[in-house]
């Protein structure tokens, strides 16, 4: 394989192989990369604009039975620190996400082994009925294949019911690494990469918002990093025409601060600054059905996210008004709206405030 022809078919937006990206992975200087990423995202978001958001991230419960092994913000449910974030604490937190000029709440937790489809319905047109206008970025494909677990039910009829009740959008949450080798390591009880898979395949079916993700540098090799890439291409490829599919592609690196790979296996987060880069540039190759590559600075902080919008990021994501899940296994960068849009501007690009369907919006804070 030559590095020139690959760069070439990557430009002409055709799909590369995984043993295609892993050779351009291993042995494309950083630069040339750069070059390409960078070139393509000018090919699906032409001009100068970076865009951001303002989210809310509240945790629905902290109990879990999914046994993530990079996680340190689950509890058993039988722990005496288990809680189930009640309707008032929403109000507060969501009144406050409305002054701040945001209106998307990015609704997480555990997999609660006796938190059913009624719970999640319930609480969904409850928050709908006091804020219209709030927006639910919700649960992922683990609680999706969970819930429907627990009711005997299709994943199909779990997002009807749920989008049903309020659900505007789904993350991308929970792919880690989609191999299932990786999978049975790190996440034994959670869903395994056929089910993440088809959950998504389902939700465009159905039009539904969508994200893809990767959490990366722990135990896969390269070559699953490259595979992850190629299967979240070929769903989007199977999408129904006219379905939004998947907006976005978000790599992070996996934060090891007192996790169990950690602390019992000794794995630490393997990922530099120039292998970040890297991913974003290979991400941007390897997907060209997807228009959007959002650079994790939640994770990697400002200064390599900056570079990540020259590298063929095009989104900063979002100032991430709370976030108790990564930032519990060592990611400590914060932003305001000022500061988010000071960093894009620092970079050399213009930043656009947008919605979770990335539609530009007006940035209005009370």
């Amino acid at each position: 394989m030559k590095i020139k022809t690959l760069i070439n078919k990557a430009l002409a937006l055709e799909f590369l192989s995984a043993e295609e990206g892993l050779f351009l992975y291993e042995n494309a200087p950083l630069e040339e990369l750069i070059y390409t990423g960078n070139a393509l995202r000018q090919i699906h978001n032409p001009g100068n604009i970076v865009t951001w958001q303002i989210d809310r991230n509240v945790n629905i419960t902290n109990a879990c039975i999914s046994q993530c092994k990079f996680c340190n913000f689950y509890k058993n449910p039988k722990d005496y620190e288990v809680y189930i974030t009640g309707i008032e604490e929403y109000k507060q937190k969501i009144d406050e996400l409305f002054k701040l000029g945001g209106n998307q709440l990015l609704l997480q937790g555990g997999l609660h082994p006796k938190l059913g489809l009624s719970f999640y319905t319930d609480l969904f047109k409850e928050l709908k009925s006091y804020y219209p206008n709030l927006k639910l970025h919700a649960l992922g494909p683990p609680e999706i294949v969970h819930i429907a677990r627990l009711e005997k039910k299709s994943h199909r009829e779990i997002l009807e019911s749920l989008i049903f009740a309020g659900l505007d959008s789904l993350p991308g949450a929970g792919a880690e690494i989609l191999c299932d080798r990786v999978r049975k390591s790190i996440s034994p009880a959670k869903a395994n990469t056929k089910q993440w898979l088809d959950v998504m395949r389902e939700a465009h079916k159905l039009n539904l918002v969508t994200s893809a993700t990767m959490m990366f540098g722990h135990i896969e090799t390269r070559k699953e990093r490259l595979e992850h890439l190629v299967v979240i291409r070929e769903v989007q490829s199977e999408k129904p025409s006219g379905s939004h599919g998947f907006l976005a592609f978000i790599p992070w690196p996996f934060q090891d601060k007192n996790t169990e790979l950690q602390l019992k296996s000794g794995i630490l987060n393997s990922v530099s600054s120039r292998e970040y880069i890297r991913t974003i540039a290979m991400s941007r190759i390897m997907l060209p059905n997807i228009k959007n590559i959002q650079a994790s600075w939640l994770t990697v902080g400002k200064d390599i996210a900056q570079v990540c919008l020259h590298s063929g990021a095009n989104d900063f994501g979002s100032i991430m008004i709370e976030e108790n899940v990564v930032s519990a296994a060592g990611a400590d960068f914060r932003f305001d709206a000022e500061g988010i849009q000071f960093a894009i501007r620092e970079a050399g690009f213009v930043p656009q405030f947008r919605n979770q369907k990335y539609e530009f919006i007006e940035y209005n804070p009370s």
